[in-house]
Parts: structure tokens; C-alpha cells; sequence
């Protein structure tokens, strides 16, 4: 996923078509619009983002039809409702980041032409840590998702999605400064609608939940307890080979 204020969209659409030339259509062009801690960090000025994710992708298509070639698929980051909508609007996928399994199938249902288009594509990044020792594993998802509910548009998200306490209770820590207590908030009821972990049994079900939800296509990020970015890769593989 790339953030549309980084890059000019006549550049990114040149950049999109031709990887999608090369990849021989493989290749999804995956855009959002970020959250404002990173637009004040990059020094960033934004205003309506469902204003300004329209009008990118009107720009990108527009230099597609005055020579850049052909565009991938479109998939537009998605948590709330007006943006899942305009996903099935104007682009061809929606993909969730950390996403809450329970409050999915609403938000699937939130795509107005979903029946007319079935070219669009429900996707979901989950964290996933595959280790026996269950607890080991879920001390890893909290570490994953620290940063992630320090954000407010993510707790605002999981509010909606049933998860006031937690996300209230997080917020305060924030603003105390007391961040080590954060992931000690983090619920195991949150905790198992956003991410996936356990054992390779645990995990597979929790895949399984997730087709049922309506995420056609699962994208499972992963991380070790035992180990690195390899590492995980490795038990991933291995639970899935």
C-alpha cells in the first residue's frame, strides 16, 4: 500500500502501468491515505480524504488514457464505512489492515455494487504468530499492535467495531505517557478479532473464520516468538506447505 501525498499521480501512475506490463498482470496497485501522525511527521498538508482518494484516482486513470498504458487493479485502504463504499465506487478491492473479524461481515455488506461487480475484492492484513506456546504468541501480537492503537483513526475504527473499554482505556494511557501499560490493555477478545495466533490449528481456523466473514483473500503478515522476519516466514511455510 502505497500513501497518495508521497508521490505525484501522474508519477504513480507511470510507475503502476508498467509494472503491471512486466508482472504480466499479477501486480494490485494498493493506495490510502495514511493517518495524520505520519502526514505531520512527513510534513504532509491533507484536507477531505474521501475527496482527495477520488480525485487521485480520477488522475491516475486519466494519464493511464493519455499514453501511461494500462492500470492494475485499483485497491484502496479501507477501515470505515464511506471509504469501503467508495472503494466499490471507484476502485476494483478494498483491503483492511488489522481489521476486527466480528464487525467484517457489516462492513463487506457496506459495498453497494458488491452484487453488480464481482470483481471486487475483500482483503485482510492480519498479524499472525504461529508458536505452541499460545501466550508467547499473543505477547507478540500486542508488541505488533502497539503502534497501530496509538493511532486515533485505528481506535476510532475499533470503537465502532465493539471495543469502547479497551480503546478508551488505551487512549488514557497515551496521554498519560504510560505506553509500557498499552499492550496489558489490549483484551484477549480484541486481540483474537484482529490478529491470528496459537497454534497451527489455531490459526488455521481463525483463516477459516475469516473466509466465513467474507475476506477473500486473507493476507497473513507474520512475525515469530522464537525468532526473526525469517524465522516466521519459515513456521508460515511450514504450517501452509
Amino acid at each position: 500500500m502505497q500513501p497518495i501525498y508521497l508521490r505525484h499521480p501522474i508519477d504513480f501512475a507511470n510507475a503502476a502501468a508498467f509494472i503491471h506490463e512486466v508482472s504480466g498482470g499479477r501486480f494490485r496497485f494498493g493506495i490510502g491515505v495514511t493517518h495524520g501522525p505520519v502526514h505531520q511527521r512527513l510534513g504532509v498538508q491533507v484536507g477531505k480524504p474521501l475527496a482527495e482518494m477520488r480525485a487521485f484516482v480520477e488522475k491516475l486513470r486519466q494519464t493511464s488514457q493519455q499514453g501511461a498504458g494500462e492500470l492494475p487493479p485499483i485497491v484502496l485502504a479501507t477501515l470505515r464505512r464511506k471509504m469501503v463504499e467508495l472503494s466499490a465506487e471507484i476502485a476494483e478491492g478494498c483491503v483492511w489492515a488489522n481489521g476486527a473479524r466480528s464487525h467484517m461481515s457489516a462492513r463487506c455488506r457496506g459495498c453497494p455494487r458488491e452484487t453488480r461487480r464481482p470483481r471486487v475484492l475483500h482483503r485482510q492484513h492480519d498479524p499472525t504468530c504461529i508458536a505452541d506456546n499460545r501466550e508467547a504468541a499473543a505477547a507478540v501480537m500486542r508488541k505488533t499492535l502497539t503502534g497501530y492503537v496509538m493511532l486515533p483513526n485505528y481506535r476510532n475504527y475499533w470503537i465502532e467495531a465493539g471495543y469502547e473499554d479497551e480503546m478508551r482505556a488505551i487512549e488514557a494511557a497515551q496521554k498519560a505517557g504510560d505506553v509500557q501499560k498499552i499492550p496489558s490493555l489490549m483484551t484477549d477478545r480484541w486481540l483474537q478479532d484482529v490478529t491470528l495466533y496459537g497454534t497451527v490449528a489455531d490459526v488455521k481456523a481463525g483463516l477459516e473464520a475469516w473466509y466465513a466473514a467474507g475476506v477473500r483473500t486473507p493476507i497473513l503478515v507474520p512475525s515469530s516468538a522464537s525468532g526473526g522476519q525469517l524465522k516466521a516466514f519459515e513456521e508460515l511455510f511450514a504450517a501452509f506447505g
